[in-house]
């Protein structure tokens, strides 16, 4: 059985947002980076972060940082 983080790191590519989203993100880790999505996958499929599945979402920590993934999205 393929471990939970394998998964994720296979649908890396599917992983969006919109452009709200974007915006909140933007906000929320204070970045001023124009390729948001770029930035998280690489925090996301860095192997030092930590990967949970919790009900509907992959929850991705790294520094101090979280991450939520709808799993629908992947």
């Amino acid at each position: 059985m393929e471990h939970i983080s394998e998964i994720l790191y296979k649908n890396s590519e599917k992983i969006h947002t919109t452009e709200m989203g974007i915006e909140r993100i933007k906000h929320n880790l204070d970045l001023d980076t124009k390729d948001v999505i770029e930035r998280c996958k690489k925090k996301i499929l860095d192997k030092r972060s930590s990967i949970i599945k919790k009900g509907k979402n992959w929850y991705i920590s790294i520094e101090d940082i979280m991450i939520a993934v709808n799993a629908y999205s992947t």
